[in-house]
């Protein structure tokens, strides 16, 4: 793989796509891909932009609650096992590449917006769009009324960038093995419950018990829309296998990046990967906790196996 100087792989640009935005993304390749998977974090982003920042009536660390934080980071060794990590550089709060591009709420802007704009979705009216009006725990972000012109801007610089990127990959993957497998990784917020570490002591993986307080990882496959049901199957038998408990579709059955992507009869399959953040984080101080090494290590061998399996699920 290819390895920069600090000893962490190397960043490259997408190859199919030469002219997106630079800080849109990281991109870490291996240095030859060995299996038809993709592995991506759309909602791990930190880089929060200063403008965005003064324009929020919210602090960083209140902003930072609606990030998936540290899955990029959960996904590292993705690489190391012959496959592509992408992982968006921008926070969700500003820009969400897991809906449509223009899912606009017109309630937020002091201009008409065009009539390209999807202002009826589920998600728009939860104020959860592709420039989201509240944060995860439902507080407004902004201070003022934006323009238009702000979230073309966002759009144009961070959500074609990066499914740009995706795209790519996914299409550079299925030319070179007939297939892809996209692991799209996400982190959900605890349900109840003080916080605790590791997975779950329901399988052979080791980990303090949470006590039955809900799932550990929710897969989601649009009720199997997305995704073959092997490959489905295989994926939680590996996660059981590292001892977390399992469900799937619910609540999340997979956003815009499952459905927009996932083609099973076409051989591109997309599997969406929640994590529970309690696992691995303090989630008031948007730190890692005492697991994060260990659900980090966990991911990685469950990636590898995927890896090494894919071409004879695909």
């Amino acid at each position: 793989m290819d390895v920069s100087a600090s000893g962490l792989p190397e960043i490259a640009a997408a190859r199919d796509a030469p002219d997106v935005a630079p800080c849109a993304f990281t991109l870490l390749r291996p240095l030859r891909q060995s299996a038809p998977v993709v592995v991506a974090s759309p909602h791990s982003g930190r880089d929060y932009d200063a403008g965005f920042l003064a324009a929020s009536r919210l602090d960083a660390l209140a902003l930072r609650k609606s990030e998936d934080s540290f899955v990029d980071d959960l996904c590292a060794a993705a690489p190391e096992h012959g496959v592509p990590l992408l992982a968006a550089r921008f926070p969700r709060a500003f820009c969400d590449v897991n809906r449509e591009a223009w899912e606009l709420d017109p309630a937020m802007f002091e201009d008409s917006l065009p009539d390209h704009v999807n202002s009826a979705s589920a998600r728009v009216v939860a104020g959860l769009g592709t420039i989201a009006r509240v944060v995860a725990s439902g507080e407004p972000i902004y201070r003022r009324k934006l323009r238009f012109a702000e979230a073309r801007a966002r759009i144009e610089t961070c959500w074609l960038p990066y499914h740009a990127a995706l795209a790519a990959l996914i299409a550079e993957t299925r030319a070179a093995f007939g297939a892809c497998l996209l692991l799209d990784v996400h982190s959900m917020p605890s349900q109840s419950g003080p916080s605790q570490s590791g997975p779950s002591q329901s399988g052979p993986g080791p980990g303090p018990s949470r006590g039955g307080r809900g799932p550990d990882i929710v897969l989601g496959d649009a009720h199997g829309a997305a995704c073959a049901r092997p490959v489905v199957h295989f994926v939680e038998a590996a996660l059981r296998g590292e001892g977390f408990v399992v469900r799937r579709n619910d609540p999340y059955a997979g956003g815009y990046v499952t459905r927009h992507y996932g083609r099973p009869r076409e051989r591109v399959h997309v599997l969406q990967i929640e994590i529970a953040k309690q696992l691995y984080m303090d989630e008031r101080t948007v730190a890692p906790n005492g697991g994060f090494a260990e659900v980090r290590a966990c991911l990685g061998r469950m990636i590898g196996l995927v890896a090494d399996t894919a071409a004879r699920l695909v």
